[in-house]
């Protein structure tokens, strides 16, 4: 892992981040460099960049510093449920509360 990846600066927490959580450097690189979404992130002037892998998407919050460069505050990733599984999901709590109203 390296603190100055492709250009980007990157935290020593983002760095820990993706060893925790089993991301490679350069597939968070390509997220924040090739990301399909973004938006505003909580910490005032930065950004989260989104990217969609198979079966996971990895979110890279990052921000510019005084100099206006890049700088990689935080890595990690989530499970990403396909429409089917969220759909059947769906169906089965709206499932569970018809029949609960029937039990009682």
């Amino acid at each position: 892992m390296d603190n100055n990846f492709k250009g980007i600066i990157w935290t020593n927490h983002a760095l820990q981040r993706l060893k925790e959580r089993n991301i490679s450097q350069g597939d968070a690189w390509a997220t924040f460099s090739h990301p399909q979404s973004s938006k505003f992130a909580q910490t005032k002037g930065a950004w989260v960049f989104y990217r969609n892998y198979s079966g996971y998407q990895i979110e890279v919050v990052a921000s510019q510093n005084e100099k206006k460069q890049w700088v990689i505050l935080s890595v990690w990733s989530r499970e990403k449920l396909s429409k089917s599984s969220s759909f059947e999901n769906l169906f089965e709590k709206i499932l569970q509360k018809l029949l609960g109203r029937f039990r009682k």
